[in-house]
């Protein structure tokens, strides 16, 4: 009532003043707003911590720093901002939490005292110094130590002290030598955006010292103990998401994910291992299961292991299960096997009684829960027709029922789930037209509400349109999603120019949801109409519409891209079809570049990183598994259907111009496929120009850069489409 009676002072006070009007978007706005990292809730359930990136364009850099806000709502706020701090952990008393700061160089743990009755940071020390950096942080339940990743050389070994002492001497020896050359022996040798450097990630721990943190003189050094020792990396590689790797309620106990292969660019095959936190050998749990195994998390009751499981080997886009392990017999369970989506992140419950996890469906994200009755129990549980909840027998093994839920959270798209000590259910939401929020659900399917507004500002301000889905028939008679994105101050009585934004993965999707790479906001801010399209392939839609695009990338995709173009052409009034242009990334820009050589109906193309020549495409990236996946084997052992699908092979039906976008850091889709197109587009006389990034891999990420990028691309549609 308080906040309604303000609302209405201001109101009031405000009606001889004109409102101020709202602007379209623009990059130095999106630039101003603030990125949300996931949260953090204190164990006595009172505090949300989390980070938030603040970015400075004239700068040309982007700082993290710990907010706070309180489980109940209120006013968010910055509590420490002296210094970059990223990845906030609370230690299990709530006095102190870890950070991630570079203040003093490379990346290192600190940890920040918490006055937990005022919501205040009062000292930072720095726990880490170590000379390999310090990333990925969890503090054990039992608050005695800090486990941490670290890109070392796995030759160095011994006591902790030697570990890091030769480490060390490594590291400067490489920086130190007029020689920069490198010797491989083995694939997998360079990864995404960087080379590996005969580095492993490894895990790492250090005690957490009660004098941390006190400013106490006389802190022992005590050198961190590598737990994964060994020429594999261990926790495996991840973009991002849940991690790896998980601590034991009693925090003597360490599940990772690590794939110990012969050749692992051709391996999907990660698996579970077990390792005490005092070191020692590690025990693999998932050895059965030749696919993916990942992001273990143990219920706080200590019976199970729940994680993340695909069946199908070397298919990095199979369905993701929830699976259960019972830590006392082995035997796993999968919990969603009658789900046709993939499962995201997840969390259990504080009772051990439920999980929590998200699914993609349809553009959007859901939050569901599954509830873990007693182990005993193996029968259906009786439940009224109307129940939203559904009881299943899994099993006789003495394991727990799951059940379904599927009731969505929000509209938009929720991730990062967690729940408080008191069983409230926090995530984090974003849509088209808002970056993400923390947002929490009260016990027992209560009312959902948000918790932080820090973008409120900004947002205010400008003028953004709703994402407008539509459905129509596409390749093999199947229907198929696309959106609509109409550009500020919208007239239906006008005519407007088109930016037709083709995806990635391509197992990806387009939906209700922000990004800052390839935001359809800014493409329609400039008086466009943004059309996308959920291709088969696209996730959300279940696996037998993603499976659809393997072994036919330039076939039922394509026909939907078209189909769906036409159909929005023949619905909207408002689309001039005679301005259109095709942008795509990844293999949004392998399937510009098959645009290129198919269709003359756009005006201009924009390929973003996209793969050319599918040969060579396979010879120079370093995930084969994609790859052979897609293409049903090697370019040597399958190369029919590699020159099928290639875009190089049409070349001589290019005309339409066309804008090649490149970074020579990108190993996934390396940059000679970007001067190959180039190449051939100059040759051919095709209008063309190239955006060559010498310090970007895939994604342009660094702010100046991205501001080029942004400007060149739309310079570019604007040339051939606008006038």
């Amino acid at each position: 009532m308080r906040r309604v009676l303000i609302l209405l002072f201001i109101f009031v006070c405000a009606l001889p003043v004109f409102s101020q009007a709202k602007h379209p978007f623009t990059f130095e706005d999106m630039m101003a707003l603030k990125r949300v990292g996931e949260p953090e809730v204190s164990p006595d359930g009172k505090w949300v911590i989390f980070s938030v990136v603040d970015v400075d364009l004239a700068a040309n850099k982007k700082s993290p720093h710990v907010w706070i806000v309180p489980v109940t709502g209120g006013e968010e706020r910055e509590i420490i901002s002296d210094q970059d701090a990223n990845r906030p952990r609370w230690a299990p008393d709530g006095k102190r939490f870890a950070f991630l700061s570079t203040k003093e160089g490379g990346s290192q743990i600190w940890i920040a005292e918490f006055d937990g009755a005022a919501g205040k940071v009062t000292g930072v020390e720095k726990l880490t110094s170590i000379a390999t950096e310090a990333d990925g942080e969890l503090w054990s339940p039992d608050g005695k130590n800090i486990l941490f990743t670290s890109n070392v050389y796995p030759e160095c070994t011994g006591s902790p002290s030697e570990e890091e002492a030769c480490n060390a001497h490594k590291l400067k020896q490489s920086a130190d030598s007029k020689v920069q050359a490198m010797i491989f022996d083995h694939l997998l040798y360079r990864h995404w955006n960087g080379y590996k450097e005969s580095k492993r990630s490894h895990l790492l721990v250090i005690p957490a010292h009660a004098c941390v943190g006190t400013a106490v003189p006389g802190c022992p050094a005590v050198a961190a103990r590598d737990l994964t020792p060994g020429d594999s990396d261990a926790p495996q590689f991840s973009l991002g998401g849940q991690d790896n790797y998980a601590f034991s309620p009693d925090g003597q106990e360490i599940c990772y994910t690590s794939n110990h292969d012969e050749v692992e660019a051709t391996s999907t095959n990660n698996d579970l291992w077990l390792v005490s936190v005092n070191g020692g050998p590690s025990k693999k749990i998932t050895a059965e299961n030749k696919a993916s195994d990942s992001t273990p998390l143990y219920s706080p009751d200590g019976k199970y292991i729940a994680y993340r499981a695909q069946k199908r080997p070397g298919y990095e886009s199979d369905r993701f299960d929830l699976v259960l392990c019972d830590r006392k017999t082995g035997v796993k369970k999968d919990l969603t096997d009658w789900f046709d989506r993939w499962v995201e992140a997840f969390t259990w419950s504080p009772d051990s009684t439920q999980i929590a996890w998200v699914n993609e469906n349809a553009g959007g994200t859901v939050i569901q829960l599954t509830a873990i009755s007693p182990p005993h129990d193996s029968r259906p549980q009786a439940r009224s027709p109307n129940s939203p909840i559904e009881n299943l027998p899994i099993s006789s093994a003495d394991l727990p029922v799951a059940a379904r839920n599927f009731t969505t959270m929000i509209t938009g798209s929720s991730d990062n789930p967690l729940f408080t000590a008191n069983g409230v259910l926090l995530f984090t939401r974003m849509a088209l037209d808002e970056p993400d929020e923390i947002w929490g659900r009260a016990p027992n399917h209560g009312d959902v509400r948000r918790l932080t507004h820090v973008n409120a500002g900004v947002l205010s301000h400008i003028d953004m349109s709703p994402l407008e889905p539509f459905w129509f028939t596409g390749a093999l008679n199947d229907k198929v999603e696309g959106f609509l994105v109409k550009p500020p101050n919208f007239d239906p009585n006008k005519k407007y120019p088109v930016k037709f934004l083709i995806h990635g993965g391509p197992e990806g999707a387009w939906g209700d949801d922000w990004s800052y790479r390839w935001n359809p906001e800014l493409f329609a801010a400039n008086g466009y109409v943004v059309i996308m399209i959920n291709f088969h392939g696209s996730t959300g839609y279940g696996q037998k519409f993603i499976d659809a695009i393997n072994g036919d990338w330039g076939g039922a995709p394509f026909q939907d891209l078209m189909k769906g173009l036409d159909y929005a052409e023949k619905t909207f009034p408002f689309i001039d079809k005679d301005r259109e242009c095709a942008l795509g990334a990844s293999y949004g820009g392998y399937m510009t570049n098959w645009i290129l050589g198919h269709t003359d109906r756009f005006k201009c193309i924009v390929t973003h990183d996209g793969m050319f020549n599918t040969e060579s495409a396979w010879g120079t990236t370093e995930e084969l598994w994609f790859n052979e996946w897609e293409f049903k084997g090697t370019a040597y052992n399958n190369r029919e259907l590699y020159r099928k699908w290639s875009p190089q092979l049409s070349a001589t039906n290019f005309k339409t111009p066309t804008l090649v976008v490149h970074g020579q850091l990108d190993y996934r889709l390396d940059v000679s496929e970007g001067f190959q197109l180039f190449t051939t587009l100059q040759r051919l006389k095709v209008p063309s120009k190239m955006l060559y990034f010498p310090d970007e891999g895939h994604w342009v990420l660094k702010a100046q850069n991205s501001q080029l990028w942004y400007k060149t691309v739309n310079d570019w549609v604007d040339q051939w489409v606008k006038k």
